[in-house]
């Protein structure tokens, strides 16, 4: 049973400016990916100080639906060195078939031909390998967009949204990262998303997916500084006092700060900190020599006392003394995870996601204190904001503009759609400017809603809702839709009355009103761009892939844009006219 409000909760009640209705309305724009057809009626009989309860206590809500729907993509479960087994990048598929043609009794000389030469039987493989490592992507992409659509536990995955993007990791970085992103969802973020910050912060530091992509992995103490090591059969040296012995030199040696820039300004004290370059050169040294066992091949977060700088380190006026190991980047974290300005900027990202692209200077403060409070507790941050009155604030009412992931997920639980089994609809999320795991820079994709709407993207908004509504998106089916029944047998105002209702809650502009009752969006009458911006990874192991925000019209028309289900316009009437314009309306594009 989900936990009662407390008193002081119940106390903030008589300070919220919404109706009754509209909090729970707000409370479902907030904490899910949008109302289904039934959830506004749920949510007020159960009272929704209560919903907001169960739904930060997701362990007690049963959602064996979601699990056994997940349980067809074999890839989600796997370990990334078992990924790099059964779906080997291309290159790898074609230096073994190299291997075999050199070793084959019927060659009549030892060379081996280069890889870049290929014949018939080399492309095929390879596209068969490009397909096979795809699949590893694109079902991360699918169970994302599966999971949205249909969990019970709508805040956990929220959070796993917000914490993924928080902790952005570019796909395309290099063939291994494809392989490491499941385990980064799976063993990082989700088990952490409503627990202590500290041990969020932790996994994903030790993840191999942050740890490659931030290139952690080669950071290593720099030649002239001192070593820790386990070879106790080197002689000892000293310098400036420190004992150390001489290793072998890495690889790839040198310090990389990306990581320990990236934890400063991205990732917990945020960009006005306070800290200092000096800062930031020795959170990298403290991580020196966290990094992962082969990465090609899959390997786990290891830690290589030899590749770490063992020195006397001086962060955020702490000192870090000399000779030790992995308590260097351990302290670092503990550091940052109770340090006042990381409580006020992971506050800070929480309102502005949960409330308004400016959230009250006061809501923050106290969230803040809340953070602080309990040693970084999330869920409890997160309660201290979801019961305030400031997050049930006329203000904050339909504030937040929708990204593309959180308009397209609420169109299809606003008519209640089955989830697709495809990569489709997670290509359409990418169409509209959001590829999923595509963002290729470590700050995330936009919190705020002017990055998302321009000229060209509320069009393409305007075509989305009529190409779902035209069943053009797997898993959409108007016929089955709950609030169906009645309404296309109806006259035209009746009609766009009950559409009003089920899909923009009883609310709708005069201006919004007029467009559906007359049938027609001026904005809609030039089809979305039809470029190939599908959001799928670059074949090459070591190439950068082209994403969705690369988005050109062209005026030829490709197989690929024939299938392509927002390519051209629909001639729609009656209900799915209704429905695909209150999609695109602006009432919808807000939560």
């Amino acid at each position: 049973m989900a936990a009662l409000p407390s008193a002081a909760d119940v106390a903030d009640v008589a300070e919220r400016e919404q109706t009754a209705d509209q909090q729970i309305r707000q409370a479902l724009a907030r904490l899910t990916f949008g109302a289904r057809p039934g959830d506004f009626d749920r949510v007020r009989a159960m009272g929704v100080d209560r919903w907001i309860s169960e739904q930060l206590d997701p362990a007690r809500i049963q959602d064996g639906a979601t699990d056994q729907w997940l349980a067809r993509f074999r890839t989600l479960s796997m370990s990334p060195a078992d990924l790099v087994r059964d779906y080997p990048p291309p290159q790898t598929v074609l230096a073994q078939r190299r291997r075999q043609e050199a070793s084959s009794p019927a060659r009549f000389d030892s060379s081996a031909r280069p890889l870049s030469s290929l014949d018939a039987a080399d492309s095929l493989a390879l596209r068969e390998a490009r397909q096979r490592a795809q699949l590893v992507v694109d079902e991360l992409q699918i169970a994302k967009v599966g999971r949205a659509l249909t969990s019970e536990r709508q805040l956990q995955d929220v959070m796993v949204d917000f914490w993924e993007n928080h902790f952005s990791i570019f796909a395309g970085k290099g063939a291994p990262e494809r392989y490491m992103l499941a385990s980064f969802e799976r063993d990082a973020i989700r088990p952490n998303a409503l627990g202590k910050f500290r041990d969020l912060l932790g996994a994903a530091a030790k993840s191999p997916a942050m740890l490659y992509y931030l290139d952690n992995w080669e950071s290593t103490v720099e030649p002239d500084r001192p070593a820790l090591t386990t070879f106790s059969a080197r002689p000892m040296r000293r310098r400036a006092g420190v004992a150390f012995r001489p290793t072998p030199q890495p690889r790839r040696s040198g310090l990389n700060e990306n990581y320990g820039r990236e934890l400063l300004e991205l990732h917990t004290l945020g960009v006005d900190g306070g800290y200092t370059q000096a800062d930031v050169i020795a959170a990298a040294r403290a991580f020196t020599g966290w990094t992962i066992d082969r990465p090609q091949l899959g390997g786990g977060f290891v830690f290589r006392p030899a590749l770490h700088d063992a020195g006397e380190k001086r962060f955020l006026g702490r000192t870090l003394d000399a000779g030790r190991g992995i308590e260097d980047g351990e302290e670092v974290l503990d550091i940052l995870a109770r340090s006042t300005a990381t409580a006020h900027f992971i506050a800070t990202k929480l309102a502005r996601r949960f409330v308004s692209d400016s959230p009250p200077p006061a809501l923050i403060d106290r969230a803040a204190a809340t953070f602080t409070r309990t040693g970084g507790d999330i869920r409890e941050t997160l309660r201290t904001i979801l019961t305030s009155p400031e997050f049930f604030s006329r203000a904050a009412y339909k504030a937040k503009v929708k990204s593309p992931f959180e308009l397209v997920l609420s169109a299809l639980r606003s008519v209640n759609a089955e989830p697709d089994t495809t990569p489709r609809t997670a290509r359409v999320v990418a169409r509209l400017g959001e590829p999923l795991f595509m963002h290729r820079d470590p700050n995330g994709y936009p919190e705020t809603g002017d990055a998302w709407i321009n000229t060209g993207s509320i069009l393409n908004r305007i075509n989305f809702g009529l190409a779902l509504a035209g069943g053009r998106l797997p898993g959409v089916d108007l016929d089955a839709w709950a609030h169906r029944e009645g309404l296309d047998t109806l006259r035209a105002d009746a009609r766009v009355d009950g559409v009003v209702l089920a899909i923009l809650g009883g609310e709708a502009s005069p201006d919004s009103r007029r467009v559906l009752e007359s049938g027609v969006n001026p904005l809609a009458a030039s089809p979305m761009p039809t470029a190939d911006t599908t959001g799928t990874i670059a074949s090459d192991d070591d190439s950068a892939p082209d994403t969705a925000a690369e988005m050109t019209a062209t005026a030829r028309t490709t197989p690929r844009q024939r299938r392509d289900p927002l390519g051209s316009p629909l001639d729609l009437h009656g209900l799915q006219q209704t429905v695909g314009l209150a999609l695109g309306a602006p009432e919808f594009q807000r939560r």
